[in-house]
């Protein structure tokens, strides 16, 4: 149910769309290619080779990757909540 003038299905569709978006740019994440390393490229501890048979391309370690993977995306988005706070920040 949609409040003011938004129509029914409206906070849904915004819904829809917002996962969408996310999927998509999740899609287009650069995935590692090639041959992997046999070193990792920040740290240069070896890389095991069970991880580069399982990763095709791994370019980091276990550690590294996981402290890369833990720091937060800085990305924009869009904001479709619409309320009126939003819109003033």
């Amino acid at each position: 149910m949609a409040g003011g003038w938004a129509r029914d299905g409206a906070v849904s569709e915004q819904i829809e769309a917002s996962i969408e978006d996310e999927l998509a740019r999740m899609k287009a994440k650069a995935q590692p290619k090639g041959e992997s390393l046999t070193h990792c490229a920040e740290c240069e501890e070896e890389i095991p080779q069970a991880r580069r048979t399982a990763i095709p391309g791994v370019k980091l370690c276990i550690d590294c990757a996981s402290e890369r993977d833990a720091r937060p995306d800085q990305r924009g988005g869009i904001n479709r909540r619409g309320s009126k706070d939003s819109q003033l920040k």
